[in-house]
């Protein structure tokens, strides 16, 4: 039986409210300086199917907090798709994309106390101040310092952390699709890679992918004996099924419409459902009466399967599909639990809410708490209880990030 292991623990929040309102906390600087005379390879999002690889100056130290990074690995997530698609609001020409890196520490400012230069690290996708009360309370993508997006705060009575490269609802900072990153609050957003047998390839994910998989599964409570349905066989959801298989879940089913993504997940333990041949309701009713104890969207927003939310979306009568969500309503055994890792915006018509009520389930959401997580996950990479690197298909020139963002966007020669 593994041990389950997450530095994660959630403390009220009135125990340290008082405490933060007494010591005022002074945001980041978001646009860093730069030195002009150096130069950064960078890929830069242009509009919809438009991102170019171009060269921008370097940035260097803003505030006292920050970290130069000379990345290493940087990585296309699938929620960058939402950029290269055009669906994610906030972008601005020429913004520096992409939230998933590692690299050496160049530089770093005088108030840094714990990474050095030459240091190895992992930056986390989330900004983070490590400061505020959900910061301390180990919610660290709640953080209330980091971004101050007024359209966000409209949009949903408040703000989230900022991000890297992940337009300027959380902030507008510089993305990690590039040669040289500034970090903000380097304490806090930069994990250390002591050990020098492990690749880039083994880590990189700890800055997102690997966390959020295993926030899903700590959002579900999946456990020993747990059956789990995930939908989405992207690399998320397949590291989710990765992290489900370790926490002892008793059967784990995949659904997703692309052969090779669903022979990845049977190769890691889960049985399948090709929702383009079979339906998933009536599948998984048949394959496990009475219906999971949880059911994780590892897909989102943007992936219509009926006629009615296509045209709802295209004529912007919605933002959002609720199609994964209410499969995942219908098919949960009743008092079950949905953990929501998939991304989602703002508006979703015919979101059946009568049966999310009636059926007593708990439905869970949000974006990783990287900060919580990632030294425990280190660790079991480390011990290598895991291999994460199997969701790398490919490996390229960052010279060649437009080709990249096509082939991933398209799914051709084999993307994940």
């Amino acid at each position: 039986m593994p041990i389950i292991v997450s530095s994660f623990t959630t403390y009220p929040i009135e125990s340290v409210r008082d405490e933060v309102q007494k010591s005022p906390i002074k945001p980041p600087t978001i646009s860093p300086k730069y030195d002009s005379n150096l130069m950064s390879t960078v890929i830069e999002w242009h509009g919809k199917k438009d991102v170019r690889v171009n060269q921008r100056p370097r940035p260097i130290i803003t505030d006292d907090t920050d970290a130069i990074i000379h990345v290493t690995s940087s990585t296309i997530c699938g929620s960058d798709l939402h950029m290269y698609n055009g669906d994610m609001k906030g972008m601005k020409a020429k913004d520096i994309i992409g939230h998933e890196c590692m690299g050496i520490v160049e530089s770093v400012g005088n108030s840094v106390k714990n990474i050095k230069v030459g240091d190895r690290v992992v930056v986390s996708a989330p900004i983070a101040c490590g400061q505020c009360e959900y910061c301390k309370t180990g919610m660290f993508s709640l953080c209330d310092i980091t971004n101050d997006s007024k359209v966000m705060e409209t949009l949903y009575g408040h703000r989230i952390c900022g991000a890297f490269g992940y337009s300027h609802l959380t902030g507008g900072y510089d993305g990690c699709q590039a040669e040289w990153v500034r970090v903000p609050y380097a304490d806090v957003n930069l994990l250390k890679i002591k050990n020098d047998r492990l690749t880039d390839e083994q880590v990189l994910f700890l800055s997102d992918i690997v966390c959020t998989a295993w926030h899903a599964n700590v959002m579900g409570g999946v456990s020993p004996g747990t059956t789990v349905a995930i939908w989405g066989a992207g690399p998320v959801g397949l590291l989710t099924i990765m992290w489900a298989k370790y926490r002892g879940a008793k059967r784990i089913f995949s659904i997703d419409c692309i052969e090779e993504r669903l022979a990845k997940a049977r190769s890691q333990g889960a049985e399948t459902i090709n929702f383009s041949k079979d339906n998933v309701v009536d599948t998984m009713q048949k394959l496990l009466p009475g219906g999971p104890d949880v059911c994780i969207d590892a897909v989102g927003f943007r992936y219509t399967k009926s006629l009615v939310h296509k045209i709802q979306r295209a004529v912007y009568l919605e933002t959002d599909t609720p199609e994964i969500l209410a499969e995942a309503i219908t098919v949960v055994r009743k008092g079950g639990t949905i953990a929501v890792i998939g991304d989602y915006f703002f508006t979703a018509n015919m979101f059946p809410i009568g049966a999310l009520m009636e059926k007593a389930l708990t439905l869970r959401g949000g974006q990783l708490f990287c900060q919580s997580y990632w030294h425990d996950l280190l660790k079991i990479i480390e011990n290598g209880e895991v291999d994460p690197t199997f969701v790398i298909t490919h490996t390229m020139e960052l010279s060649r990030g437009a080709e990249a963002y096509k082939m991933f966007d398209e799914k051709s020669d084999g993307t994940m």
